[in-house]
């Protein structure tokens, strides 16, 4: 018996969306046949709901509100506010690769200045011969889409021992309102390579977009790598960002998100531990309010033996605002002398704010050394009262207490510029609270 499923409004929306944009979309034949059968996976599994575990506390069916469809090139306007956009974002000495609208742009890229050590393609260039990028195990709705639909991105190789002097910081510009980018990029850093790699998502006068990005990441053995995402969409936007890493044996990897921006935020990654040895980092913090909503998910997976892993994740709610925190340590049955910790702190600064903290531990070896925590909380009243019996005003004595609690997470980047870069996102963020 043939079983016809029916569509929502939304998933006939999606469908229609791919259909109009698929001559659009760059690659060989043999690209667009792996596109549909990624589309075919969404189709059949729909837009998350809280019906999937996974996504029990983000119901994209319900926050998303409707499908939008693809925005159409940049053109000179939208270059030039793309280009004020990137002078106001971009972080000093950085070498900037910029994305507008899910398009490189090549103009208000430091291509030339990445040096010999990097080489650079886009995926554009690279689907024309390949269509590996594209290709996925996840059964995941959101990665299939972006396999899909992903019209351009980044594709990096650091080569062996390199030891970059400068920070590279994709931007991703949105300028056109009431549209999607979706965007892919693949970041391969060699052995004993040392690099800073930044993924910054701004606004250039764009409203009520989506952008739907994912990041491949492989890194070599005896490598120094920091990963920072900086997310500050408008305010009505939606932002999805899918992280796939596989890190190599001893080497250090120091991984930092904020999110500050956007009515609808999702990120949602997957680390392994592959190699003996490795140490990861992990800090996050999330300055969330009106009715925004912020989710972090995370998986941390120690498939081998002698790898350590710390998560601090700090979110600051206000208003009627929602932060997420979903993060599982899995341990396999070979990973032993596995140290893994874990803690989620949230901070609510008003009765109607909400956090959903939901850590796990999935442990199959037996010498092992893991744990996680959440709290969550309002402000000191008795430090309030000390800073107010001072002479500061209310608002004042709160802001002071904040940056004290997301300050621990931001004194974890090594970069002084980019350290200062983030102070200035949050000191941003609390002055539109204020």
């Amino acid at each position: 018996m043939n079983v016809a499923v029916a569509k929502t409004g939304k998933g006939r929306a999606v469908s229609d969306l791919f259909a109009s944009a698929e001559g659009r979309l760059p690659g060989s034949p043999a690209v667009i046949a792996v596109r549909r059968e990624a589309f075919e996976t969404y189709e059949r599994l729909g837009l998350p709901h809280r019906r999937i575990e996974e996504w029990k506390y983000t119901d994209l069916r319900a926050l998303v509100g409707e499908v939008l469809p693809l925005a159409a090139n940049p053109d000179a306007a939208a270059l030039k506010r793309a280009a004020e956009a990137v002078k106001a974002h971009a972080i000093a000495g950085a070498r900037k690769l910029v994305l507008v609208d899910g398009v490189f742009s090549a103009d208000l890229s430091d291509v030339k200045a990445l040096g010999s050590e990097v080489g650079f393609k886009t995926l554009r260039e690279t689907l024309e011969m390949d269509a590996g990028l594209l290709k996925t195990a996840s059964t995941d709705a959101v990665i299939a889409l972006n396999a899909a639909m992903a019209t351009d991105g980044v594709v990096l190789s650091i080569a062996d021992g390199a030891q970059l002097s400068a920070p590279v910081q994709i931007i991703h510009v949105a300028t056109a309102a009431s549209a999607s980018a979706f965007t892919r990029s693949q970041l391969r850093i060699g052995k004993g390579a040392r690099a800073t790699i930044i993924e910054s998502f701004v606004a250039a006068d764009a409203k009520a977009y989506q952008v739907h990005d994912a990041v491949l990441v492989s890194i070599g053995d005896n490598a120094d790598v920091a990963l920072v995402r900086l997310m500050d969409d408008a305010p009505d936007a939606a932002n999805i960002t899918s992280q796939f890493v596989t890190v190599g044996a001893n080497t250090k990897v120091n991984f930092f998100n904020m999110t500050s921006g956007a009515a609808v935020s999702r990120l949602q990654g997957l680390i392994t531990l592959a190699g003996e040895g490795s140490e990861l980092s992990i800090n996050g913090v999330n300055l969330l309010q009106k009715t925004e909503h912020g989710d972090t998910t995370l998986v941390v997976d120690h498939a081998v033996p002698n790898c350590i892993s710390r998560e601090v994740f700090r979110a600051v709610i206000d208003d009627r605002a929602h932060s997420v925190f979903q993060g599982r340590i899995i341990v396999r049955p070979d990973a032993q002398k596995t140290d893994g910790k874990m803690m989620t702190r949230a901070l609510l600064l008003s009765d109607e704010a909400e956090a959903d903290n939901k850590p796990e531990l999935e442990i199959f070896a037996d010498d092992v050394s893991c744990g996680h925590g959440a709290t969550a909380g309002a402000l000191d009243e008795n430090l309030l009262f000390y800073l107010k019996a001072r002479g500061l005003p209310e608002k004042q004595a709160q802001a002071l207490l904040i940056q004290a609690f997301v300050g621990e997470a931001i004194e974890q980047i090594a970069d002084d510029n980019l350290r200062e870069h983030v102070i200035g996102i949050a000191a941003r963020w609390l002055e539109r609270r204020q």
